[in-house]
C-alpha cells in the first residue's frame, strides 16, 4: 500500500513485529508488539538483501522518513552499502556526538529508566535546545552558547521556562561528564537565567481556586484530566504520583491512597487519607476507567494519563482560567498553604505533602505513621475548599485554637 501520514499513525501493534511496506519504494514501517514504531529502508548491496533502520517515529515523520530513503538509494546507485555507512557514523558520532545525539542518550540512557516525567525532558529539549544547538558537536558548546539561548527563552516572556530548560540542559551535560563524554560541562557555575521566573511561591486565592475549579469545565481536555486537576487541589499530592495512580494502591474500607516507593520522590511509601471529595472524584474517575488499572488512563488505554499533560493544559488553556501564570504544583502549594493558615502543624502539613524531614526528632516522629492527624489535616482542608467553592460559610475549626 501507499503509506500516508495517517496510515503510519494508524498501525496496530500485533503479537509479533511486522512491517508494512510502502508500495514501490523500499521504504516501511517496522511495528513492535509493544506498539514501537521505526521507519526502515530495503535494499541490496553486492547481491545480497539488507534492511536499515532509518529513525523512529514519530521523532522522523513520513516526509523525512521518504528523504533518508531515497538518499540511500543514491548511495545504493553508486554502490556503497548506505548501512554500513550509518553503522560508521553512529560509532563516529558516539566518539564525538552532536548536542541532538547527546540528547538522545540522555533520554534512552538515563531520563526514560529514571524520571516517570521524561516526556517533558523530551518535550522541552526538542522545543528549545535542538532546534538552536543540536547539530553542533556537544564537545564544542560553550557557557556562552548556553546563555544565549536561555536568554532568548527569557526574551519570548517565559522566564519560568527559561529556568526549567536550563535545569533539563545542565542534568545533560553533567550525564555527559558522567559518562566521559565531555570532560567538562558549560553548564557549571552558571546561575539560573531569571530570578522572575521561580514560581515557588505561587499560591492561589480563594477567587483564584474558585475561578480555576468552575472554568475546568470549559477547559477542552478529557473528563479524566479534569477530575486528576481536582484531586492534585483536594490531597495536595505530586502531579507524577496523581496521574500514576493504580486502583491497587486505594483500600476502600481504610478509605486509604497508599502510594508505593518507587513513584515517591523519597523512595518512601506513603499513605493518603481520602476525604469524601476525593473519594467522589475516585468514583467519578472509575466509572470513566471502566477496566483499567490505572485511575487516570492515557488516550491509549494501556498506559496512565502522562504528568506532562497536566502542564500542557495549563499551558493551552491560560485564558479560559482566567488565572496568571501557575502550575501543577501550585495547586499542591496552595494546599499546604491553607492548612497552614487553618492551624495545621507544620510537621503535620509535612507528613501530607510527605516531605522529608530532617534530625533526631524526624526519626523519633517516624517511628508513628501519623494517619489520624494527616485525615485531619485534609479534611481541614477540604471544608475549607467547600466553603470556597460554595460561597457558604462552613464550620472551618482553626486548630490553633
Amino acid at each position: 500500500m501507499k503509506l500516508t501520514d495517517a496510515k503510519v499513525k494508524a498501525l496496530k501493534s500485533k503479537k509479533n513485529r511486522y512491517i508494512e511496506w510502502d508500495e514501490g519504494s523500499g521504504l516501511g514501517v517496522r511495528v513492535s508488539p509493544v506498539g514501537r514504531k521505526s521507519f526502515v529502508f530495503m535494499y541490496r548491496h553486492e547481491k545480497t538483501a539488507r534492511m536499515m533502520t532509518l529513525g523512529s517515529y514519530p521523532k522522523l515523520n513520513l516526509a523525512e522518513a521518504r528523504t533518508r530513503a531515497a538518499k540511500a538509494k543514491e548511495e545504493v546507485s553508486r554502490g556503497n552499502d548506505p548501512g554500513k555507512s550509518l553503522v560508521e557514523k553512529k560509532r563516529e558520532d558516539r566518539k564525538s556526538p552532536t548536542v541532538e545525539g547527546l540528547v538522545e542518550e540522555y533520554l534512552e540512557k538515563w531520563a526514560k529508566p529514571r524520571k516517570r516525567t521524561w516526556e517533558e525532558d523530551e518535550r522541552v529539549l526538542y522545543k528549545d535546545v535542538v532546534p538552536v544547538i543540536g547539530r553542533r558537536k556537544a564537545k564544542d558548546i560553550k557557557k556562552r552558547d548556553v546563555v544565549l539561548l536561555l536568554d532568548a527563552v527569557v526574551d519570548r516572556g517565559s522566564p519560568a521556562s527559561a529556568n526549567k530548560t536550563y535545569g533539563i540542559i545542565r542534568k545533560v551535560f553533567n550525564f555527559a561528564v558522567a559518562r566521559t563524554i565531555l570532560k567538562y560541562s558549560p553548564c557549571a557555575g552558571m546561575d539560573k537565567p531569571s530570578e522572575s521566573g521561580d514560581e515557588r511561591e505561587r499560591v492561589l486565592d480563594e477567587k483564584e481556586i474558585k475561578s480555576f475549579w468552575n472554568k475546568l469545565e470549559e477547559v477542552p481536555i478529557t473528563k479524566g484530566t479534569k477530575l486528576a486537576f481536582k484531586l492534585l487541589l483536594v490531597l495536595g499530592q505530586r502531579r507524577g504520583e496523581t496521574t500514576t495512580a493504580e486502583w491497587k494502591e486505594f483500600d476502600h474500607e481504610k478509605q486509604t491512597w497508599t502510594i508505593p516507593g518507587e513513584k515517591t520522590k523519597n523512595k518512601k511509601r506513603h499513605t493518603v487519607p481520602l476525604t469524601s471529595l476525593a473519594i467522589e472524584l475516585l468514583l467519578e474517575a472509575k466509572e470513566l476507567a471502566c477496566e483499567s488499572r490505572w485511575v487516570f488512563p492515557g488516550l491509549s488505554g494501556d498506559k496512565s494519563l502522562n504528568p506532562g499533560t497536566i502542564s500542557q493544559a495549563i499551558r493551552k488553556n491560560r485564558e479560559i482560567f482566567g488565572l496568571d501564570h501557575f502550575t501543577a504544583h501550585d495547586l499542591r502549594r496552595t494546599a499546604s498553604t491553607y492548612m497552614g493558615e487553618l492551624g495545621v502543624d507544620e510537621f503535620h502539613i509535612s507528613k501530607v505533602l510527605n516531605h522529608t524531614t530532617q534530625g533526631v526528632t524526624s526519626k523519633h516522629y517516624n517511628l508513628h505513621k501519623y494517619d489520624p492527624e494527616k485525615r485531619q489535616a485534609l479534611e481541614t482542608w477540604e471544608r475549607k475548599l467547600k466553603s470556597i467553592l460554595t460561597g457558604k460559610k462552613a464550620k472551618v475549626v482553626n486548630l490553633k485554637r
